[in-house]
């Protein structure tokens, strides 16, 4: 019953209809549903629209957990497929810029998706500074951004920018040759 009431909500917005004209309402009766049935599982259109955008979400990747350097190649590439997809996808295209315009949901989403993922790459760097591959005074959160950033940049804010294969490798190659301590000789 939920799929369908997620499918529901997708099939209205591939439709074009804004987040404003979503009522509970129209989406019961796009999904086949009683209204009842979706206020059981959430509480307004908000909270059904955060887990429509997670249901358009790709799974997190399972990093390969060799070394630092390859789970962060593998963290941006699951950026630059993700960004490959929304620029393909009207659908998630409209919902994102839907989602930025209602504070409740952003905020939702930025706790559901964006803080976990986060939360992956901080451990990421946690274990490279652990083991020898990062320099110790460098600023995790900053460094975080550094490699996310580029990524983030031509994916959401330069629409017409490449994003070519091999991507991920060239900024974490990138920015750890000045991150590495000086002594190293990793690539």
């Amino acid at each position: 019953m939920e799929r369908a009431i997620i499918e529901g909500v997708m099939q209205l917005l591939e439709e074009g209809v804004p987040l404003a004209e979503l009522s509970i309402e129209r989406v019961a009766r796009t999904a086949g549903v009683g209204k009842a049935t979706i206020y059981r599982r959430w509480s307004g259109k908000e909270e059904l629209f955060v887990d429509v955008v997670r249901a358009a979400e790709p799974p997190d990747p399972e990093l390969p957990g060799t070394s630092m350097r390859d789970d962060l190649v593998v963290l941006l590439e699951s950026l630059r497929r993700r960004g490959l997809a929304t620029r393909s996808s009207v659908i998630l295209h409209n919902v994102y810029a839907q989602m930025k315009s209602s504070p409740r949901i952003w905020a939702a989403y930025h706790a559901s998706v964006i803080a976990p993922r986060r939360a992956i790459g901080m451990d990421v760097l946690r274990r490279g500074l652990r083991d020898g591959e990062l320099r110790p005074d460098v600023d995790l959160e900053l460094v975080n951004d550094m490699f996310v950033g580029p990524m983030l940049v031509r994916s959401v804010m330069r629409p017409d920018a490449e994003l070519p294969e091999g991507l991920a490798e060239e900024i974490v190659d990138t920015v750890l040759a000045g991150l590495r301590p000086v002594s190293s000789t990793a690539p």
